[in-house]
């Protein structure tokens, strides 16, 4: 027969309930502990087995405090899915009751949590089609507090909320039908390198054969514009050079070139000034009729032009409107006959530029293959997805894996930094590169650790500069000048609007959008633009053409393009007639009366429109195109026409954006010049701006340090 030690008779007796926890020992307060005794028969003998397990069930002694019944979830076992996200089960000995703990957030509650819908960036990108987390039947409020919390416990860290001009910690109202994943290859600085210098070769033949052929400069900022309206009808692959448009040849090329035939005509500044040009285009169009074959119209313009000479020589002290008017007369008599002789040879200007593109985005696409077949890389087509669900809009998807990004320099200095790649420097001022990294957490899935943020931002910068045109610092240097600066070429179809305008569209009208912007020039962390693959790690969603949401508030603020200008409001009124949920278009477009543009005179007789405005040129401003470059003296440039101001609205829109007079006012106040620097003072006096949950913990500089640990950077954030 086996004996009870008195030893383990006390050592059971005393052990504490954690250790009782974990030998599997059944314990409860509402119904008694059988006690092996009673089970004893009378006469004193005893199984020995009953004996042997008295240890075992011998009542444990429990704490001193008020006894409290345990959950009904205490029984049950953590599901999988619980266990997967980090939770455990654990006992509070000061409340003698079981909590829950997550090891991966350092969160703890006294009821079973919910677990969370898992993510998935393909099909649910936002992780909002999940079961919902805030109904009446949600425990998450249930926190338990920590034993060391108390009142003189230090403050929770506050979210740091990046300065600015730009609000960040707007969440978007934008909804849109899921859409299939992007077959755009993900950018490489060695490919990026390559196309953009093939596109500085096609910029400089443009060049050469104005001058060539028809002995002018090529039209200032006609190459970036012929861009744009390529890029409104162009199919092809490649995001930057057009490769497939109809027709080949472009109307806008084709018009501004011949505008500047025979002579470039600018407004003279002086009366000296107005009698020299018009000598000057009398000379160059009697040389240039010799190029037509009519002889009718040969014997036109030069009799045109030795009567201006004439002219010219028998009056003496006529005013500047007299040379003007005289020009203008001469101009319209030849002009037609001098469209005639140039036509095939501006045509020819025009076809050889594109066919050179075209060739360009050809040899592109090739080298972007091999690089990607030498990595393993197979450029296969996306799934289709059959249902798709309205969610709120994200950011372009990529259906093929990124390749290995090779190393980028990264050179800070005082007020900019400059990015290396293979000799090839770009430059971007601190503030705005913190800017591409607070938009890079929220809208970048790839890259938990920011290994590829510096190449993506090289080949971010590289992009525009060439897309624009813009002359940067010499990169043969790091150490460039602060008072060099660069080239702007592309200024004139480049500009944001002024802070307090986006500030007050946001308040009055509940815009979040911006439809025409960069991740350099943006205001709201999801915005439209030009290029979806290099633009869609730091908030684009790609060109607005191609987006189509279902509701949600809108500005728009278009290049200079005509051509863009009238593809976008045909977008417009597609997109609010296919939709009867609230939609609202803000559009900004220029004043153009002589002659206006077809974009203009649409508006006008939309019938979505709600209301119109204009506000007065040169007393108005907007913010340079390049302000990630420029220094804060140049940001703001007055604008010489005036801006037409238009809200398209649907009906549902129009009932909740509506443009009634005083938002109308207090947008109009806005533009007022100098309400950008009262904002400014305003802001360094008393900061107003609140920090959003939606915010990373820290904007920390760690994925700008190329000497930071791999495991010390930031975490992937999703939108």
């Amino acid at each position: 027969m086996n004996e009870v030690k008195p030893e383990l008779v006390t050592t059971m007796a005393s052990s504490s309930t954690w250790d009782a926890l974990h030998q599997s020992v059944p314990i409860t307060h509402s119904t008694p502990m059988p006690h092996p005794i009673h089970n004893m028969p009378h006469d004193g003998s005893q199984p020995p087995m009953v004996m042997q397990n008295m240890a075992v069930h011998i009542p444990m002694k429990m704490p001193d405090s008020p006894a409290v019944p345990m959950s009904p979830n205490a029984a049950m076992p953590l599901p999988m899915e619980l266990v997967q996200q980090g939770w455990e089960k654990c006992w509070s000995k000061r409340e003698n009751r079981p909590y829950y703990f997550n090891r991966v957030t350092n969160e703890s509650m006294w009821e079973m949590p919910m677990p969370k819908p898992q993510f998935d960036p393909i099909t649910d990108p936002l992780g909002i089609c999940g079961p919902p987390t805030n109904g009446p039947n949600h425990n998450l409020g249930l926190k338990r507090r920590s034993s060391e919390e108390g009142v003189g416990a230090p403050p929770l860290k506050k979210i740091m909320i990046l300065p600015g001009p730009w609000d960040l910690e707007v969440s978007t109202n934008v909804v849109i039908y899921e859409r299939q994943p992007s077959t755009l290859l993900h950018p490489h600085p060695e490919i990026e390198a390559f196309r953009c210098s093939l596109l500085m070769k096609l910029r400089q033949c443009y060049q050469e054969l104005c001058h060539s052929r028809e002995s002018i400069d090529a039209p200032k900022d006609s190459f970036n514009r012929w861009l744009m309206e390529r890029k409104v009808l162009d199919t092809g692959v490649d995001p930057l050079l057009p490769s497939h448009c109809f027709p080949e040849i472009s109307m806008c090329m084709y018009k501004e070139i011949m505008n500047d035939i025979p002579l470039k005509l600018v407004r003279p500044k002086f009366t000296g000034d107005a009698r020299k040009q018009l000598s000057r285009y009398a000379e160059a169009a009697k040389k240039m009729i010799d190029r037509n074959p009519s002889a009718e119209s040969r014997k036109i313009v030069k009799w045109q032009a030795e009567d201006t000479f004439q002219w010219l020589r028998r009056t003496v002290g006529a005013t500047y409107e007299d040379f003007q008017e005289r020009l203008n007369h001469l101009k319209k008599q030849c002009q037609p006959h001098l469209a005639e002789a140039v036509k095939g040879s501006v045509e020819g200007i025009c076809q050889k530029i594109y066919n050179l593109s075209a060739d360009h985005a050809k040899k592109v696409k090739e080298k972007h293959r091999d690089l990607l077949k030498e990595q393993g890389i197979q450029v296969i087509a996306p799934p289709q997805m059959p249902n798709l669900r309205k969610v709120l809009c994200y950011a372009v998807q990529f259906s093929v894996p990124c390749p290995r990004l090779p190393h980028i320099e990264y050179l800070p200095e005082r007020e900019q930094t400059v990015l290396r790649f293979q000799g090839d420097a770009v430059t971007i001022n601190n503030t705005h590169l913190q800017k591409l990294e607070q938009l890079y957490r929220y809208n970048c899935f790839d890259d938990k650790k920011f290994e590829m943020f510096l190449p993506r931002v090289w080949c971010l910068l590289k992009r525009y500069n060439t897309f624009l045109g813009y002359t940067g610092p010499s990169s043969s240097s790091s150490n460039s000048s602060s008072s060099n600066h660069g080239i702007y070429e592309g200024q004139a179809t480049q500009g944001a609007l002024p802070i307090t305008v986006m500030e007050s569209l946001h308040r009055t009208f509940g815009v979040s959008f911006e439809c025409f912007s960069s991740p350099l020039n943006c205001y709201f962390r999801q915005f439209s633009s030009a290029f979806a693959d290099t633009d869609t790690y730091f908030g684009s969603r790609g060109p607005f053409l191609d987006f189509k949401p279902v509701s949600g508030s809108f500005a728009a603020n278009p290049p200079f393009s005509e051509e863009l200008m009238e593809a976008m409001v045909n977008h417009m009124e597609r997109v609010l007639s296919d939709s009867a949920e609230p939609l609202s278009f803000v559009v900004f477009i220029p004043d153009w009366r002589d002659p206006a543009p077809n974009a203009l005179l649409k508006l006008e007789a939309s019938h979505f429109k709600r209301k119109q405005v204009v506000v007065p040129g040169t007393e108005h401003e907007y913010r340079h195109g390049y302000q990630h470059v420029v220094p804060k003296n140049e940001l703001n440039i007055k604008c010489p026409h005036g801006t037409m101001v238009v809200w398209l609205q649907n009906a549902a829109g129009y009932q909740q954006w509506g443009p009634s007079e005083d938002r109308v006012e207090a947008l109009l106040e806005a533009f007022r010049p100098g309400r950008e620097r009262e904002r400014d003072r305003q802001e360094l006096l008393s900061p107003h701006r609140a920090p959003s949950e939606n915010v990373p913990a820290q904007l920390a500089p760690a994925a700008l340090n190329p000497h930071t640990p791999p495991d010390k950077a930031p975490a992937e954030l999703p939108v």
